[in-house]
């Protein structure tokens, strides 16, 4: 076995000499909750020498899924089939473009047992009148709309970059009292998922919901709320690492710079103000990690756009703003763990690149997405699947119709599902744990395993089980994967060991052992019976003039099922 091989397995928790795949169980220790420091330990197994320098090796299939994994929520093998034979740049720009054109908003699907006054049952509600009997409803509605979104997400990064910035940018819909604000919040990172992150982040500033949430809307000149000012440079721009010098004074400029932002609840749906009267009009004086800046106070009703533009220029300015939103994209799309040499060869020169192109989000990620490092083996399924990705991922990969009905309820019952499970798991969409985002992101030392415990695993496989095997009640309909979807496009799937691996190549980011392979095909050929017992199976089961067709597909279904069924409860699938 070699020794990235018996890596991936100690990391697994899997004896190599068995095969048996068990996930690893936290320890008891908490971890720190100092997001994104520079890992100083010098007893790292895991190392890597490159850099972002351009990945000029081999672009095949094993290349291709990797950082199609890496890019969407489940890999379709219409994904596949549509970048094979494109170049890595090719591949790249095409994941970075996406539709000016937002998606759909979400809708009353509560009218058919609530009367809404203001919206009929299968229309949207953003624009109503608030209602508090109704809002925990269209709260409600937006959660399974958001998760909707994650896993019928189109072939481009854009889902992958929103649940990045619902992590970055971190809001509790459950503490925003209106639900139309946690939608502009939501439509907000949708329109700004692969632009420039000033833009983003003045927006993020003013925006009902963030205002609400971080108390921006009660930080007057009179009674100065630093939440919000702190978080901005703590959690949003700079960061708590070791170069990150900003000062309580510069907490405290700052929070007077920002004062006056309001909120109308009386436009629908609820809208930013300012409010000029509870401006701070005095300059405001910041420290040597910020060049001794001085932000001018202005007076009248743009005081506050400019005052703000001036700020966010100065906490732009810093080399750590960008040092420490390259380690956020890094820890995101590539590993947890930044040693030295990774904050020398990566995130610096990262960081360059993301000041010089002005902060443009598709530049830094076209960088670090077509650079040596991506693509260096011990980058490769070494990051556990968020709960999104596991589950939303499965919906999407096997190809999971969701049924189209006027029946709004039922639809979004569907939708709801996923959350649901996504709550179970650790992840609830639209709620993160705080201000911080989910620990995976951030929190030393587990990062990424801390998705995975005794409780949560089982409530994985359960998911996929579900919907592989039994099917899932959702209101009155029962939902489940098809496994001739998938099944039916691989290579030569009447073949039980070529379908068997082009499932496992398809499903799984690491190469199975042949204990493994010999356990996955006992499925299909019980007994070690010849091969050509599934041969003959497939044919009749796909073929209805076959007399045998109707014994033999259910019984070649229930194999299918249980093929995937075993392939997505190894360790493996939980990898990316």
């Amino acid at each position: 076995m070699s020794s990235r091989k018996k890596f991936f397995r100690s990391f697994l928790g899997e004896n190599p000499k068995v095969g048996k795949s068990v996930l690893p169980q936290p320890s008891s220790s908490t971890g720190t909750n100092t997001p994104y420091q520079v890992n100083q330990s010098k007893n790292i197994t895991r190392r890597t020498n490159t850099g972002i320098t351009p990945y000029v090796g081999a672009f095949g299939k094993p290349e291709l899924l990797h950082l199609l994994r890496r890019s969407l929520f489940g890999v379709k093998m219409a994904d596949i089939s549509a970048f094979t034979g494109n170049t890595l740049e090719q591949t790249v720009d095409a994941l970075l473009t996406v539709s000016s054109t937002l998606p759909n908003p979400p809708l009353n699907d509560y009218g058919n047992t609530i009367s809404d006054p203001n919206v009929l049952y299968g229309q949207t509600w953003i624009n109503a009148p608030y209602d508090p009997l109704l809002n925990i409803l269209r709260e409600k509605s937006l959660k399974s709309w958001f998760w909707n979104l994650m896993a019928n997400q189109s072939s481009n990064l854009q889902a992958k970059m929103v649940l990045f910035w619902h992590n970055h940018f971190a809001i509790q819909f459950v503490d925003v009292p209106m639900a139309s604000a946690s939608y502009l919040y939501s439509k907000l990172l949708f329109t700004h998922a692969l632009g420039n992150v000033k833009t983003l982040t003045r927006a993020i500033t003013i925006d009902p919901a963030m205002l609400f949430y971080l108390n921006g809307r009660l930080n007057t000149k009179r009674a100065p709320d630093e939440n919000y000012a702190r978080e901005l440079q703590e959690l949003f721009s700079i960061g708590k690492g070791t170069h990150s010098l900003y000062t309580e004074d510069d907490v405290k400029a700052m929070a007077k710079v920002l004062t006056g932002w309001s909120i109308n609840i009386l436009t629908n749906p609820v809208s930013t103000s300012f409010i000029a009267s509870n401006h701070d009009t005095t300059d405001k004086q910041f420290s040597s990690f910020y060049g001794n800046t001085i932000i001018k106070g202005q007076t009248g009703i743009d005081a506050g756009n400019t005052e703000l533009d001036d700020l966010l220029s100065m906490i732009f300015k810093t080399d750590e703003s960008a040092a420490f939103l390259c380690r956020k994209l890094y820890t995101y799309f590539v590993y947890y763990e930044i040693d030295d040499t990774v904050e020398a060869k990566v995130i610096q020169p990262l960081a360059k690149v993301f000041r010089d192109s002005g902060y443009d989000i598709k530049t830094v990620l076209k960088t670090l997405l077509m650079s040596e490092h991506f693509f260096d083996n011990w980058n490769r399924a070494c990051v556990i699947k968020d709960p999104i990705t596991q589950q939303g991922g499965l919906c999407r990969q096997m190809e999971l119709a969701f049924p189209v009905t006027t029946d709004y309820a039922q639809m979004y019952r569907m939708f709801q599902m996923g959350v649901n499970y996504g709550a179970l798991t650790q992840m609830v969409i639209g709620d993160p744990p705080n201000v911080s985002g989910w620990p995976a992101w951030y929190q030393k030392p587990m990062f990424y395993r801390s998705w995975i415990n005794n409780d949560t695993l089982p409530k994985r496989n359960l998911f996929s089980d579900n919907l592989l095997v039994t099917g899932q009640m959702v209101g009155t309909a029962k939902i489940y994967i098809d496994p001739w979807i998938v099944t039916k496009k691989f290579s030569a799937p009447g073949t039980a060991d070529t379908l068997i691996a082009d499932a496992t190549e398809f499903l799984l980011p690491l190469a199975l052992s042949k204990k493994q392979i010999e356990s996955l095909k006992e499925i299909l050929l019980p007994g070690g019976i010849p091969d050509y017992n599934w041969s003959d199976e497939y044919l009749s089961a796909t073929n209805v003039s076959d007399p045998n067709h109707t014994n033999s597909l259910n019984t070649a279904t229930k194999k299918l099922r249980s093929l995937y069924k075993s392939i997505m409860n190894l360790a493996e699938f939980q990898l990316s």
